[in-house]
């Protein structure tokens, strides 16, 4: 098994898939690496839609122009009902959070099983839900196309343009 680090550094937004479907066995992983995923005292809000319909990819089509083609996208979501409230602070809670750590999770799972994807918030979010007509308590964070790279498919020149570590980080 590949060590963390490199698989982190390997994975990129891949912009452009093939036909080629993901497999059963392989999707259901993806899927168990977001059911593993940590979350805000354990509340696991996270919802994951999965499309791969015509007319479900269609309808994220018209919606976002950064579906690429892939034949697989996963419509990440949380439950307002069910994410963990911060009892310190009004109005902060772990739903956007809680849901972008199960889509990391996926997305490196997918990338260690040959199979890329895109983090995407390029959508509307709520015409998003009302398209799929989920209930008002669902609240959309991001797409994530996923399948196997196109041929001549390869990463972005910002795959490998990092500021500076120090620019990040201050020790307290």
């Amino acid at each position: 098994m590949e060590d963390f680090m490199h698989l982190a550094a390997e994975r990129y937004s891949v912009r452009k898939y093939s036909d080629r479907q993901i497999e059963k066995e392989k999707l259901e992983k993806i899927l168990e690496a977001a059911n593993i995923a940590p979350t805000g005292h354990n509340c696991q809000p996270q919802k994951i839609y999965v499309v791969q319909s015509r007319e479900g990819l269609g309808k994220l089509a018209s919606l976002s122009p950064c579906t690429f083609g892939a034949p697989t996208v996963l419509l990440i979501a949380y439950d307002r009902d069910k994410d963990w409230k911060n009892p310190y602070e009004s109005g902060v809670h772990s739903g956007e959070e809680d849901a972008s750590i199960a889509a990391t999770f996926m997305m490196l799972e997918a990338w260690e099983l040959g199979i890329g994807s895109c983090w995407v918030n390029m959508f509307p979010n709520t015409k998003t839900r009302e398209a799929f007509g989920l209930p008002e308590n669902i609240q959309p964070v991001l797409l994530m196309p996923m399948g196997y790279a196109a041929e001549g498919s390869h990463p972005s020149h910002y795959h490998s343009e990092f500021p500076e570590k120090d620019t990040m980080v201050q020790y307290l």
